[in-house]
């Protein structure tokens, strides 16, 4: 007995000097830290900061929705903020003027990107256009995309896509509505109509519906992309407290990693259908079809540079900018419209008065429906679909708004905060479309896009689908919410800033629209 009282008393000894060790690596990282902070500190004229912790700076001040933790505390600091982020310094910015800034004035140094774990991982070492560092990689990408995909030659070639999968949407929608009203949800239907048009685009396929080729594959699509979208909305600590990544901390070093194989299986078997296309087909005669084409064509050029890496990042990138940021989008437009039927019967009856009831509503009809743009512009005001644009990161110092930023600071610029600044738009937190009736240009208070050369190139597209959608919806049914109490607008968890609760609502084809909509 007297023998295990000893080991017992060995054992705790052991431990209290295991104790005293690991308080005594915590007190020196601390004071390392400290130390490399009033050295940043001495003789810069930073931004004000909220009171910050040792090792993790202010990473314990993000506990609810980032962009309203961040409005928050600009509140109360300034809207040039300056963070800490464990050992990355963090500028936060949530003024026009100061957006204005970084985009003109210094568009060139804050051109580059953070270099975060998922960009190894998801972005197959940061070769996708949207995590690349500034440089000819990125210039050639973004030459790239825009030849064609973004152009407006391509916009329109693919025009018939889109119109193409509304029609889906519709007929997919008219099953049993003749009659009465009847329940529908919307958000997998929305999300089905965003995801085949960019399949479409990029490799002639269909992932939803009933006129899928392949549903196992569907499946795996499906499971990837919201894999993906989970972790995409879920913030590493170990990209700000480099030790954490030696012990891969939450395992998510290791869900990347199984993300990774999967979502380059689906890629790659994409690029060896396209491939096994090919073969025969007379590639020279006619512009090539789908992106992966065009990637294809360039690949037989110079096969060292146009790798099937290369060709899986930039897959993997279209398929996540440019689908859930249309559908959440568009989500969150019918049920703004659905909490104010007035504004829903104004955009009908401009609709009727322009279009008609003899035919279907096509983006030709845009020009002619500038109150539909102006509703998609207030939605976009209001739910952002990107409430923190992507991180940029400056290349060297500079300065903004008179405040001096480090070469490696992550720059975040709020948009969800400037759309709602009540010191930039009157009455910010109602839905009035007809304020962008007023001002063709909004400048840097509206920047749900981005700006500058990292702007979002496919704006141009999302634009047009989300208007074509919006503008079919709400001139092919009538609507109506499903019961007294108005469309909850609680915001959900993700990247693209969802609504919490997918959207139900009451739908009936119009009776003005049967005989066209029967010929569907």
């Amino acid at each position: 007995m007297g023998h295990y009282t000893l080991r017992e008393h060995d054992h705790t000894h052991n431990m209290d000097e295991t104790h005293l060790f690991f308080i005594y690596v915590l007190s020196l990282f601390s004071l390392v830290y400290l130390f490399k902070l009033l050295i940043h500190k001495k003789g810069r004229n930073i931004p004000p900061s909220p009171p910050s912790l040792p090792i993790i700076g202010h990473l314990h001040l993000i506990n609810g929705p980032i962009h309203r933790v961040l409005q928050h505390l600009a509140s109360k600091y300034g809207p040039l903020m300056a963070l800490r982020f464990g050992s990355r310094p963090v500028l936060v910015i949530s003024s026009p003027s100061a957006v204005e800034e970084c985009f003109t004035k210094n568009d060139i140094i804050l051109a580059n990107r953070p270099n975060l774990l998922s960009g190894r991982y998801l972005n197959y070492n940061r070769t996708a256009l949207g995590s690349a560092p500034y440089g000819p990689l990125w210039r050639e990408m973004r030459r790239i995309m825009t030849l064609e995909l973004f152009s407006t030659a391509r916009l329109k070639h693919y025009m018939g896509v889109r119109q193409d999968e509304v029609r889906l949407l519709i007929k997919d929608l008219l099953m049993g509505l003749f009659q009465d009203f009847s329940t529908v949800e919307m958000r997998s239907r929305i999300q089905g109509l965003t995801f085949n048009i960019i399949m479409n685009i990029i490799a002639d396929k269909r992932i939803y519906g009933t006129e899928v080729e392949d549903f196992k594959e569907a499946k795996v699509f499906k499971d990837v992309i919201r894999e993906i979208f989970e972790v995409s909305g879920t913030s590493n600590p170990a990209d700000f407290i480099s030790c954490l990544r030696l012990i891969d901390f939450q395992g998510f070093e290791k869900r990347l990693l199984d993300l990774h194989k999967k979502s380059d299986n689906f890629t790659r078997n994409l690029i060896e259908k396209c491939k096994r296309k090919r073969i025969g087909a007379d590639t020279k005669k006619e512009k090539a079809k789908t992106f992966i084409d065009a990637m294809l064509s360039l690949q037989e050029s110079e096969p060292g540079y146009y790798t099937n890496d290369l060709i899986k990042a930039n897959v993997l990138t279209l398929l996540l900018a440019g689908t859930d940021t249309s559908s959440v989008t568009i989500e969150w437009a019918m049920s703004l419209l659905l909490n104010h039927p007035n504004v829903l019967e104004k955009a009908r009856s401009h609709i009727d008065e322009y279009v008609g009831n003899e035919r279907l509503v096509q983006e030709t009809d845009i020009p002619s429906l500038p109150y539909i743009q102006c509703i998609v512009n207030e939605t976009l005001r209001l739910f952002p679909s990107v409430p923190l644009l992507v991180p940029h990161e400056p290349s060297e110092d500079c300065t903004i708004g008179g405040f001096d930023v480090a070469r490696g600071t992550i720059v975040l610029v709020n948009a969800w905060a400037i759309h709602r600044d009540p010191s930039v738009w009157d009455d910010p937190l109602s839905f009035k479309p007809e304020r962008f009736e007023k001002v063709a240009n909004e400048g840097y208070r509206f920047v749900p896009f981005g700006m500058g050369r990292r702007q979002c190139p496919g704006a141009g597209m999302a634009n047009r689908v989300i208007w074509l959608a919006l503008a079919s919806l709400i001139q092919c049914f009538e609507w109506e919410r499903v019961g007294e109490e108005m469309v909850g607008l609680s915001e959900g968890k993700g990247l693209t800033m969802p609504k919490d609760e997918p959207l139900k609502a009451m739908c009936r084809a119009r009776q003005k629209m049967s005989h066209v909509l029967m010929d569907l």
